[in-house]
């Protein structure tokens, strides 16, 4: 099993000196990845289904990883995930280009199709239709960063006759994974990724959407152990936690950071490492 570490550019990660430390530490402890959460904004005051209170400090997702890559040699990082359909996806496309050419080609697209209003509102973006722009902007994006003479016409997207350099190191894109827990989520995975991304879950949980992906591959007429499959649980994992995820398939566990300070993440970094990392 693969670990990783949820948050390296929120909470007190927001500060570049705690993310370079949190990064360089979990890379020499055996993590194997960092991942971002994003919010562009959020609403004021805080209401359910927001995450967390407004004032919650959150860096842009490929700014935070481009910082971190600078000061990291081999973790790999991951967006967990972005809110494509919030995106212009041709600048995105760039802006995710340059993370994977200045990490020397080690960013997981981690994607989602948003699920609060007030921030497509304040955005200025539609809140309907999420799940096929979110598929058109991702093959517009992999258009441009795999085509010769990038072409793309689509409902929402058009262009030709442009390019966009560099091209990301990782062809024809970099690794992609969908996240969500609904079956539109896993027909995503299983059509158009490497990847799902299960977050906040508990094993059952975990479980039940295992089941669903699979399905969704057998729907697909795609193997489900070509999908690799990450969960960030809800809860703390200890190591018998942390087996029963990998025997129901879990392939990465990327861990919340369960503190305030960057001393306290530091030490989640640590006892990681002693007690999980290398005992699966």
């Amino acid at each position: 099993m693969k670990f990783g570490l949820f948050g390296i550019n929120n909470g007190a990660c927001a500060s570049p000196k705690t993310a370079a430390a949190v990064a360089r530490a979990a890379e020499e402890a055996g993590f194997e990845s960092v991942w971002t959460g994003e919010h562009v904004i959020l609403p004021d005051p805080q209401a359910p289904p927001s995450p967390v209170a407004p004032d919650y400090p959150m860096l842009d997702p490929a700014v935070a990883l481009a910082y971190v890559a600078a000061h990291t040699q081999k973790i790999r990082l991951g967006t967990g995930i972005i809110i494509l359909p919030q995106r212009n996806p041709v600048v995105l496309a760039k802006q995710l280009a340059s993370t994977d050419v200045l990490s020397n080609g080690r960013l997981i697209f981690g994607i989602g199709i948003g699920y609060l209003k007030p921030e497509f509102e304040a955005i200025g973006v539609p809140f309907d239709h999420k799940g096929p722009r979110t598929e058109e902007y991702l093959a517009a994006m992999v258009a441009l960063w795999s085509q010769k003479k990038p072409e793309f016409s689509g409902k929402w997207v058009r262009f030709k006759a442009v390019d966009a350099m560099p091209r990301p190191v990782q062809q024809p894109s970099p690794e992609i994974v969908f996240g969500g827990h609904t079956p539109e989520a896993f027909s995503r995975a299983a059509r158009l990724a490497k990847g799902w991304y299960g977050f906040a879950l508990d094993l059952d949980g975990a479980k039940k959407c295992i089941e669903g992906v699979k399905a969704a591959c057998a729907q697909a007429g795609r193997k489900f152990s070509d999908i690799e499959i990450s969960v960030t649980p809800r809860g703390a994992v200890d190591l018998d936690a942390a087996r029963r995820f990998a025997e129901a398939g879990v392939y990465r566990l990327i861990l919340l950071q369960r503190a305030n300070d960057e001393a306290g993440i530091l030490k989640q970094v640590r006892d990681t490492a002693r007690d999980l990392i290398g005992r699966l």
